[in-house]
């Protein structure tokens, strides 16, 4: 495994220790029954739940309150209008550039999910390794400027998976996106757009940034992914509490950067950081069309897939990236499929280090459009699904205009083949929120994708697809043998 160091920056460098966390010993969700990762005493006053103007110290993780609380009915900071930023932004249009961000000092930044954990850690990975299986959530675009509901609906839904007859199909943690706060990731809207929602989220958040988590606004001095470096990569401090959890009780994440692998039973994610532009999703210079940057998360990615080779490693292998490589266009120039495109040489990017190193994901997982898509690539002998799950909470888009045709799946989308693959539009929802559940043993990898409305009421995704890990082919799904 790669070791872990503090990222360094151009300029900044901000980071985060592996605090420790609980364990249920049963393979599910690493919380106990407060949520925490140490059961607090009563007079334990760091470990107080006041709200908090510095980072409070606590003695390991924390995930979720003690006990579920009411959903908030508004937000606790008003958030002002952000169109007057828009129209500075839309007036500079193809001037844009991508920001520069922190880059780690390891070759392949890496966390397992037991360092996430706390000192129990290395036991839940054993029991999740013994149960056969592992489940976790994915989402994206989940910060509401407007309000709290969309997003309370969503984390309300999946909080409610941690309801299970059976220990084995309860998830271990969330996967984020990207886009967690709205409209330029600023501190002091994390507590109503994070922090605040998933609050009762037992389990630890892991996630990529966003464009949104990235973008500063115009005549602003803010720094690039300030206050998504402190809330999430928090690597090399004590275990805390951030002044933006306002004393909810969940402490900043452990992650080495915003692009970097993460390691668990069955599984490993390789997230990289699409930057702040609208569109496309940039992960290099290009080329040297991008200046500002430098083709460090190429080398990453690489290095990534060059040591799953070496290790062998037989277990699902995902790529998470904000920016979709594909979204759904039609035959028309006149019909719109959504205000957010696709990122063909992002894309490329990924392709040239697959095929450079001869291992390719099982999956890609994005958000960035405001609704669900899945794609399958055929590419060789591969079927690869490509999913776009940006319904998190923030907005909805239609693919469709008013008064068009609605768009039918299954379809081959001929614009968005290379020429060397054909791409198939499978299905969509661009009508509810929602979120990934995914599922991976040892054999195989299922990704469902279940609605918010459906409330607790219902455990049936609207739509699934599950891969063979050792073919890389779309297989029916195969049920765990009961206990």
């Amino acid at each position: 495994m790669a070791r872990r160091t503090k990222p360094k920056s151009p300029k900044e460098a901000t980071s985060t220790s592996s605090g420790q966390a609980p364990s249920t010993g049963s393979g599910q969700a690493p919380s106990t029954g407060s949520g925490q990762a140490d059961q607090p005493g009563a007079a334990n006053a760091v470990d107080s739940q006041e709200t908090n103007s510095a980072p409070i110290p606590t003695r390991g993780p924390q995930f979720g309150e003690p006990a579920p609380t009411p959903d908030p009915t508004k937000f606790t900071v008003r958030h002002g209008s952000d169109s007057q930023a828009y129209k500075i932004l839309d007036s500079q249009k193809g001037t844009l550039q991508p920001r520069p961000f922190p880059i780690s000092a390891d070759a392949e930044p890496t966390l397992t999910l037991a360092e996430a954990l706390g000192p129990k850690g290395t036991d839940i990975e054993s029991a999740i390794t013994k149960a056969g299986q592992i489940v976790f959530h994915s989402i994206g675009d989940t910060g509401n400027t407007k309000g709290p509901h969309d997003m309370e609906l969503v984390a309300d839904k999946m909080v409610s998976d941690y309801i299970e007859t059976n220990p084995r199909g309860v998830p271990s943690f969330l996967y984020h996106l990207g886009d967690v706060v709205y409209s330029f990731g600023e501190s002091q809207y994390y507590y109503d757009q994070f922090y605040d929602p998933f609050r009762n989220y037992p389990a630890p958040i892991f996630a990529v940034p966003g464009n949104h988590d990235g973008m500063v606004a115009p005549n602003s001095s803010a720094t690039t992914l300030a206050a998504f470096l402190d809330n999430f990569c928090a690597i090399g401090q004590p275990p805390h509490r951030t002044p933006e959890s306002g004393g909810l009780v969940r402490t900043a994440q452990v992650q080495p950067g915003v692009y970097f692998t993460l390691e668990v039973p069955f599984v490993r994610i390789l997230g990289l950081y699409s930057n702040c532009l609208e569109d496309p999703g940039v992960i290099s210079n290009q080329g040297g069309t991008y200046a500002s940057l430098t083709d460090t998360q190429l080398n990453y990615l690489e290095a990534a897939l060059q040591r799953i080779k070496k290790e062998k490693f037989a277990g699902a292998v995902l790529i998470a990236v904000h920016h979709p490589p594909y979204v759904a266009v039609t035959q028309s120039p006149k019909m719109n499929t959504g205000r957010h495109g696709g990122s063909p040489f992002m894309l490329k990017d990924i392709d040239t280090a697959c095929t450079n190193t001869g291992v390719w994901p099982h999956a890609v997982l994005s958000g960035h459009a405001h609704n669900y898509q899945r794609f399958t690539r055929l590419l060789g002998n591969r079927e690869t699904p490509f999913i776009v799950a940006g319904n998190g909470g923030h907005a909805l888009q239609s693919l469709t205009r008013h008064g068009s045709p609605t768009l039918r799946t299954p379809a081959f989308q001929g614009p968005l083949s290379n020429g060397n693959d054909k791409i198939v539009f499978e299905n969509y929802d661009d009508t509810e929120y929602g979120y990934l559940r995914i599922i991976a043993d040892s054999q195989q990898l299922r990704i469902e994708y279940h609605p918010a409305s459906d409330g607790d009421a219902a455990k049936t995704p609207d739509d699934f697809v599950t891969v063979d890990l050792a073919s890389r082919t779309i297989v029916r799904y195969a049920l765990p043998t009961a206990d």
